[in-house]
């Protein structure tokens, strides 16, 4: 039963306890996997990378800093995959920071982030623990609004309270 729909997506994330909010609005599709489980894939705008530039002689250290910003030139993609227990969510793309969230209702779920490296060597993740206070998932036959609420931990340190918010619109 895999049945897909191109659709208008709106993904932010939010912080309730720091200074942090991120919103991505553009199509996406919608893969039916089964009755109540999808996929949602998305190509997201690349992260903007700065160089700052650091001064070679004392007149240049007087002077402001220049920063020369870029883009990658290859997009990055998210893939939710979504059913009413369960949420994970995986970014990759184009040599950038990759993560992988898994959520579920009351349980502490694992959040991997992979960070770039100039080594040919992979590197081992950085991995976190989440604790899911809630998660709903609300549409009639196809998902229109997804919430997720979670808390980011680092070993017994809280790194912030999230939310997730999706709207996929119909």
């Amino acid at each position: 039963m895999l049945t897909h729909h191109r659709k208008p997506v709106c993904l932010s994330l939010i912080s309730t306890d720091l200074p942090f909010w991120s919103v991505v609005e553009t199509a996406g599709t919608l893969y039916q996997k089964d009755l109540d489980r999808f996929h949602l894939l998305l190509t997201t705008p690349p992260l903007i990378t700065c160089e700052l530039a650091s001064p070679d002689t004392p007149e240049e250290q007087i002077a402001p800093r220049t920063s020369k910003a870029y883009a990658p030139a290859s997009p990055r993609v998210l893939w939710l995959e979504i059913s009413p227990y369960r949420v994970i969510m995986t970014m990759q793309g184009n040599d950038q920071v990759s993560y992988r969230h898994f959520w579920e209702q009351g349980v502490y779920g694992m959040s991997r982030y992979w960070l770039p490296t100039e080594s040919l060597q992979p590197s081992d993740p950085i991995r976190l623990r989440n604790y899911t206070n809630s998660l709903t998932l609300s549409g009639r036959e196809l998902p229109e609004h997804l919430r997720v609420e979670y808390e980011l931990w680092a070993e017994k340190v809280q790194l912030g309270r999230y939310i997730l918010n999706l709207e996929i619109q119909h």
